[in-house]
C-alpha cells in the first residue's frame, strides 16, 4: 500500500510539473508583457519614450500583429526601435516584417536594424529587404545612422550587426574592419545623445570596445532573455556569452557604455522553446539625469 500511495504521488507531480511547463511555455510565445526600464542622461531636455522590440522571428500575436501593434500604440513611444530577428533565415518571404513596419510607422518613427537572420535571409533570397523596409516606412540602419529631435533631445540613433572589434586573439577594437571604425568614428563625432542598435550584445561587450567606443546606450536583442529562465538563477542560454550570461535581459553599465538588452518576443530553431520567458514589449524611458 505504501509503495502504491508513493507511486500515484510521483505520478501526480511528474503530471504537475509538466502541465506548468507546458502552461509556460504557452504563456512564453502568447502573452505580450510591457517592461519599463529607466536611463538618466544629461544629453535629455525633455523625456523621450523608446519601445524596443526584437526577435520576432515571423510570430504573430493575432492576425498582422494586431495585438502587439495595439500594446506598443498603448505606450505612446516617441520613437520605435526595432532591433533584428523579425524574419528567419529560412524564412520565404518578408510579409510579417513588412507589414509590422506599416503599421509601427503610422504611430513614431521606426528605425530597424539588421539581425543575425536577415543576414542569412538577404543572403539566399533575391529580395531587396532593406528597400522593403524602408518602402513600409521604417529608417533601414546598417553601418549607418540618423539624427533625430525629440521635444528639445537631440538623438543620433545607428544600428550596427558587425562586431566593434576585430579577430586579432585579443578582441581589439583597433583591429576592427576599416569599415566598421570608420563608421563608428563619424558616428560618435557628435554632441547628441548616441543610441546604437546592436542586435547582438556580443559586439560591444568583449575586448576592449565598451572602453573605446563612444557611445551612450547600445540596445539588443538576440539571446532571448536567455530562452529558458530559472527562477532565481535568471536566463540559461547567452550566445557567444555561454550559459548563464551576465548580460542577457535589462539594462547594464559596462566601461563608458550603457547597455539594454531586450528579451524578445519569439524564437526560432532552438534546442529548447521559450519558458518561464514572456514576450516582451520594452519601453525605455530616457530622461534627464537627477545627479549633480
Amino acid at each position: 500500500m505504501k509503495q502504491h500511495k508513493f507511486l500515484k504521488i510521483t505520478i501526480s507531480l511528474i503530471l504537475l510539473i509538466a502541465l506548468i511547463t507546458a502552461a509556460s511555455i504557452f504563456l512564453s510565445y502568447n502573452v505580450l508583457t510591457v517592461r519599463t526600464f529607466s536611463y538618466e542622461t544629461d544629453k535629455a531636455v525633455d523625456p523621450v519614450r523608446a519601445v524596443v522590440i526584437s526577435d520576432l522571428h515571423e510570430h504573430e500575436f493575432g492576425k498582422d500583429n494586431v495585438k502587439l501593434v495595439e500594446k506598443i500604440r498603448e505606450q505612446e513611444p516617441d520613437i520605435i526601435l526595432m532591433v533584428g530577428d523579425f524574419v528567419n533565415q529560412d524564412s520565404t518571404e518578408s510579409t510579417v516584417a513588412v507589414k509590422l513596419v506599416e503599421q509601427l510607422s503610422k504611430l513614431a518613427p521606426v528605425c530597424y536594424s539588421l539581425g543575425n537572420h536577415e543576414e542569412s535571409y538577404m543572403a539566399k533570397t533575391d529580395w531587396n529587404f532593406p528597400a522593403e523596409i524602408e518602402k513600409a516606412g521604417a529608417h533601414f540602419l546598417d553601418k549607418e545612422y540618423i539624427d533625430v529631435d525629440i521635444r528639445g533631445t537631440k538623438l543620433r540613433i545607428g544600428g550596427m550587426f558587425s562586431y566593434a572589434f576585430g579577430a586579432d586573439g585579443k578582441d581589439s577594437a583597433a583591429a576592427a574592419p576599416e569599415d566598421v571604425k570608420n563608421f563608428l568614428m563619424d558616428f560618435q563625432d557628435t554632441d547628441r545623445l548616441k543610441i546604437m542598435m546592436a542586435h547582438r550584445l556580443d559586439s560591444f561587450i568583449f575586448g576592449d570596445a565598451a572602453s573605446v567606443w563612444d557611445v551612450d546606450l547600445v540596445v539588443s536583442g538576440h539571446d532571448h532573455g536567455g530562452q529558458v529562465v530559472v527562477p532565481f538563477a535568471g536566463g540559461v542560454f547567452g550566445g557567444d556569452q555561454g550559459y548563464f550570461p551576465k548580460y542577457v535581459h535589462g539594462m547594464y553599465e559596462k566601461e563608458r557604455l550603457h547597455l539594454f538588452v531586450s528579451s524578445g518576443l519569439g524564437s526560432a530553431n532552438e534546442p529548447l522553446p521559450r519558458v518561464n520567458n514572456l514576450p516582451e514589449v520594452a519601453v525605455v524611458e530616457i530622461e534627464k539625469s537627477t545627479q549633480t
